[in-house]
């Protein structure tokens, strides 16, 4: 079996098709573990710890705690580096110790069982049964606004930033725009967020949005809603960017530099797939079945080529479900209980149906709800932003579906997507005794509260 790319679908697929005794030959032209472990989700993540160090640090004076705060953000972005390093070598030993052939290089198809390797300036042949393509995708680029590292920033610059810039324009309020524009403005930068859209976080509810959008605005973010950024130019050291209105006013806004991530693009046009005879379809993504197959029965799409959500745990399960199914086992993908986090401030969590989704499943959907305001865990550590929400089908009180805007809500949502894969109801939430002092007992009374029994909420 031949997997294409390294990041969380591709190696953990190679692993388990390693595990069912197959010979895997992983190929990876930049860094093991993809663009989420090197230049995304671990990175990132690493900077929010030492953002919210510095800024709990610098703002607990009502405690009587009193600190001047210094950041090197050179020295956090070593240490950040010194996470990436330790992670990535465990993907490679991971991959190795499970006897995968690992090929530092470059792979497109030849034709539907034979690919060709550029490795080190020098390129061979391979021959396959199967393979994986697992190729992750790269950041949508703005006409216009294409990097250049200096003056023009992507999501992968804003990580390796040697200073903390005075002042920042962000373009984009997606959830990779407010992640690094929290942790910039709690690094001390003045951050001015652009988006045409009327709020952060679009894809999402208007009440979890609002949650986000003032906390934001706390940490002294200001947004630009509504307004499309059409030009940028070089002054004084740094850059104005030209915003226009739907009406076509235009406003001239001044910072160091300009941080565009308005999305990312599925990578389908560096294998070859024209030798395959496999098109990708209109949003650019490699169609699959069940299984993650493509049109071709021996060759499989996993990750974020295969389609949204973006997410590296799907790519993971997608990775899983392919090696088993190549393997002869009975796998296919289940998405019904696939989570998915912003790590903001709060954190937002949600896997399953909304309301409104249910709704138009044909559920008769009720709803349960606990603001983190009335629960003590969160209101001793000062997190009492946000709620816990649960959708569930009222007559068999099962539950579908859940919205979390809290602290910790990555990790808050897990037991719930476990209810929603194993099909546990209302009642088998709310009667499960949940530890107090925590925030987890936010979960056990939303889900007391949509059977109208909540106890500290109403």
């Amino acid at each position: 079996m031949l997997v294409i790319g390294a990041g969380p679908g591709g190696y953990v697929a190679a692993i388990r098709a390693a595990q069912h005794g197959l010979d895997v030959t992983l190929v990876e032209k930049d860094a093991y573990g993809g663009t989420c472990l090197n230049y995304g989700c671990i990175p990132s993540k690493a900077l929010v710890h030492g953002g919210d160090v510095a800024h709990e640090a610098r703002t607990a004076d009502h405690l009587g705690i009193d600190a001047d705060v210094d950041v090197d953000l050179g020295r956090l972005v070593d240490w950040k580096d010194g996470i990436v390093d330790q992670l990535t070598g465990g993907v490679e030993g991971l991959c190795k110790a499970a006897g995968v052939d690992l090929v530092d290089g470059a792979a497109q198809f030849v034709d539907e069982h034979v690919a060709e390797i550029d490795a080190d300036g020098e390129t061979r042949t391979l021959g396959f049964e199967y393979a994986i393509v697992a190729t992750g995708s790269r950041p949508l680029e703005v006409p216009g606004f294409e990097p250049d590292g200096g003056y023009v920033l992507d999501s992968r610059d804003a990580l390796e930033l040697d200073e903390v810039p005075d002042s920042l324009i962000v373009v984009g309020a997606g959830y990779i725009g407010m992640e690094l524009s929290t942790v910039l403005a709690k690094l001390g930068t003045d951050v001015t967020v652009v988006e045409m859209f009327d709020d952060v976080l679009p894809m999402y509810d208007d009440d979890i949005s609002r949650v986000i959008r003032e906390r934001a605005t706390e940490l002294g973010i200001d947004f630009r809603f509504g307004e499309l950024a059409a030009d940028w130019d070089e002054r004084d050291e740094g850059v104005v960017v030209a915003t226009e209105t739907e009406d076509g006013d235009i406003t001239e806004l001044s910072a160091d530099a300009v941080l565009v991530v308005a999305g990312r693009d599925p990578v389908t046009d560096t294998v070859n797939f024209d030798a395959l005879g496999i098109e990708p379809d209109d949003d650019g993504c490699v169609p699959t079945d069940a299984q993650g197959r493509t049109d071709l029965d021996h060759v499989f799409a996993v990750g974020d080529i295969a389609g949204e959500p973006m997410l590296a745990h799907k790519a993971s399960y997608e990775g899983e479900v392919a090696a088993d199914a190549i393997a002869g086992q009975p796998a296919t993908l289940d998405h019904a209980a696939m989570p998915a986090a912003v790590f903001t401030d709060p954190e937002v969590a949600t896997v399953g149906l909304t309301r409104e989704e249910a709704a138009e499943a044909g559920y008769s959907p009720v709803v349960g709800q606990m603001p983190m305001a009335g629960n003590g865990r969160a209101l001793t550590v000062e997190a009492d932003d946000g709620f816990a929400r649960i959708v569930a089908d009222e007559p068999t009180g099962r539950v579908l579906g859940a919205q979390i805007a809290a602290p910790n809500a990555s990790e808050l949502l897990s037991e719930i997507t476990l209810a929603i894969e194993q099909g546990l109801t209302l009642s088998e939430l709310a009667g499960t005794v949940h530890t107090h002092p925590t925030l987890s007992e936010t979960v056990m009374e939303a889900a007391a509260d949509a059977l109208g029994e909540a106890i500290h909420t109403r």
